[in-house]
């Protein structure tokens, strides 16, 4: 979709063409190297899944369905634990899901785009595409609790510090919340640079603290790696094992993000680090706060699994531990704004959200980016959960639901990579397939025991997003199909106009969304003026279904005779869009474009809500509260301020 359905929709092109012209398209990966790759991976991609020993072991053990802490479900929860990152995380999403990059590009939108462009002729079927917004919409819930929960329960750990903080745990974790937030216009390059000296120092601080405990009972190694100790929880106390499964996936919440930031660091440095260094840190610091607990030395064990990581330091670390942690719980809550920013800016250029103003922090990084309608909408939505929860362990009832449904939708979008796009025999692909299903479907279910608990925020956070995508989509489609009937073709329009209207000297660019028809604009400019320019751009942006164009392919040109030209300039859905810049590298179309004789005319369609098929009118009325809330083309795409002309009509639905 093109340039002027964006201003008749508030949107931006759907990836919808080009797709065999860019099947090729190259991607913006940096050619640094891998160790310095997986250096930078370790302070951004892991901060979310390495966070999780502040409160995994704990809600498993002490949370809203308590388990008894003695050897069989310790040992039982352990080689869980380590399965489950063995699963989920090594061979699920670094091993298999990895592999189907979008040119070095991850996420579930990046995922759909790869499906619908190596499909050729066949278009996203319905349900998948449902699949991928459905999963966007999960990670915006996910974005919104991940904050609250990792800063809440490093915050907590000021009580072991200090008795006197306890008073003080709520105000000081919005204090740094709406502190985050509040420095996200500035970008985050500088403190970026910080994010992996710190979070190398936070897993070396976990190994040595599970070290320090793992000394003293060195078999409960063999017992976590061995797979029989989760096989017996579940045999001897099979639904309470169950239960379990909704606090052990909290030591994974984060893997999704391996995928997701697979663009700025690539799948080889991601699994390096992983292997050699995260996994490692994570698995020892589990072992050690679970060797502590059944030795029973520092506290009773009841008091020690009301919040194991904190007990496990020694009094004189207490201070950097619990600093160190809290910068990391700030890193990983960095990590997901900056994923929300990024997802947000794909789903506007593939056409399933509404224009909204993007800043970049960073003339050298596209990928540094700024959202305010975003930013302070995740603010103000992290102030209410914790508000409304007030501890961790409140809010570890409502975490966990949005992260196993996009685990488990990631899945369904792999079947269909492994038996579309990969071709793999069913022999190979369905063995597979079903340990992940069988794996997500299993954390899927016991965290929806947790529903009433304060599951259903993220399900209801994630339903209303998901129908404001949805809604946007199909009103989108049809104000295109309404505006497309009845348009006049351009060449017969070029051969009338040219010789019947008056030209007037300078440079007039057209948005328009279609080659078959003459754009809105352009009949209304000369119904009312009775004029034409000397040189006339019928300017086409595309949004391909590729992160980044290459320079060979970002320009295509056609004269169309009596001073008529074709323009269409290819974007990827990672790329910025900035038109007068485009044109100062157009020089091949009756001259250079000068900014002070050239004019830009943007349709602005004014939605009629009408009791026609496609859409109730309840969304027809949320469509046209987006499009008149949505950012202003002029400013979407750049434009000069002083050299836009908008012309209006009105298009019913």
């Amino acid at each position: 979709m093109t340039a002027e359905s964006q201003q008749a929709a508030g949107g931006a092109p759907s990836a919808a063409t080009a797709a065999a012209e860019t099947a090729h398209y190259g991607h913006g990966h940096h050619s640094d190297g891998r160790l310095k790759l997986a250096v930078g991976a370790i302070g951004v991609v892991f901060g979310d899944i390495g966070t999780s020993p502040l409160y995994a072991f704990r809600e498993t053990f002490a949370g809203h369905h308590r388990i008894e802490a003695d050897p069989l479900h310790i040992y039982g929860v352990l080689s869980l634990v380590f399965w489950s990152m063995m699963l989920v995380v090594t061979f699920k999403y670094v091993l298999t899901i990895m592999k189907a990059d979008n040119k070095g590009e991850g996420g579930s939108l990046a995922l759909l785009a790869l499906i619908s462009r190596s499909s050729g002729e066949k278009r996203w079927t319905w349900p998948i595409i449902l699949l991928g917004v459905f999963a966007t919409a999960l990670f915006y819930g996910d974005s919104m609790i991940t904050p609250a929960m990792s800063v809440l329960s490093a915050t907590e750990g000021l009580e072991y510090v200090n008795k006197g903080f306890e008073p003080y745990i709520v105000p000081i974790a919005l204090a740094i919340l709406i502190g985050l937030f509040a420095i996200q216009a500035r970008g985050t390059a500088k403190v970026g640079m910080l994010f992996g000296p710190i979070m190398l120092a936070y897993f070396t601080m976990l190994a040595i603290l599970g070290l320090i405990h793992i000394v003293g009972n060195p078999g409960i190694i063999f017992e976590t790696l061995n797979p029989l100790n989760a096989l017996r929880f579940f045999y001897l106390d099979g639904f309470t094992a169950f239960i379990a499964l909704g606090a052990v996936v909290l030591a994974v919440t984060g893997a999704e993000a391996l995928y997701a930031d697979m663009g700025h660091f690539g799948r080889g440095p991601i699994g390096l680090s992983w292997l050699v260094f995260v996994l490692p840190a994570l698995m020892l610091n589990y072992m050690g706060q679970g060797a502590m607990v059944l030795a029973g030395e520092v506290a009773p064990t009841e008091q020690l699994i009301q919040d194991p990581f904190f007990q496990m330091m020694p009094e004189a670390w207490q201070i950097p531990v619990v600093l160190l942690a809290l910068a990391a719980t700030i890193i990983a809550s960095q990590a997901v704004i900056s994923g929300a920013f990024s997802l947000t800016q794909q789903a506007i250029q593939l056409g399933f959200m509404p224009r909204l103003r993007v800043e970049h922090t960073s003339a050298s990084a596209a990928g540094q980016i700024y959202i305010p309608m975003v930013n302070w909408g995740l603010m103000v939505m992290v102030i209410i959960l914790v508000l409304f929860f007030g501890s961790s362990s409140n809010l570890a009832a409502a975490y966990g639901i949005a992260v196993t449904g996009a685990m488990f939708i990631d899945t369904c979008l792999l079947s269909v990579v492994l038996f579309t796009l990969w071709k793999w025999p069913a022999w190979k692909a369905l063995p597979i397939l079903a340990v992940f299903f069988i794996v997500d479907i299993a954390y899927f279910g016991a965290n929806l025991i947790k529903v009433p608990d304060g599951g259903w925020v993220p399900l209801a956070i994630g339903l209303t997003i998901f129908t404001l995508l949805t809604t946007w989509s199909r009103g989108r489609k049809l104000m295109q199909q309404e505006m497309a009937e009845g348009a006049m073709p351009i060449p017969v329009f070029v051969k009338s106009a040219a010789n019947s209207a008056t030209r007037v000297p300078g440079t007039a660019v057209f948005m328009t969304s279609s080659s078959d028809g003459v754009p809105h604009a352009l009949l209304h400019n000369l119904k009312h003026n009775k004029v034409l320019h000397a040189r006339i751009i019928l300017l086409t942006i595309k949004i391909a279904d590729v992160p980044f164009v290459p320079e060979e392919k970002f320009c295509l040109l056609e004269d169309l005779g009596q001073g008529f030209h074709r323009l269409v300039l290819n974007y990827g859905f990672m790329q910025p869009i900035d038109v007068p810049e485009a044109l100062t590298r157009v020089t091949s179309c009756g001259g250079e474009f000068k900014m002070l004789e050239t004019s830009f005319f943007l349709s602005r369609q004014t939605l009629i809500a009408a009791s026609k098929p496609g859409m109730p009118i309840w969304r027809e009325k949320l469509f046209a509260w987006m499009l008149r809330n949505s950012e202003s083309a002029m400013e979407y795409f750049r434009l000069p301020t002083n050299r836009v002309v908008e012309l209006g009509s009105q298009v019913a639905i």
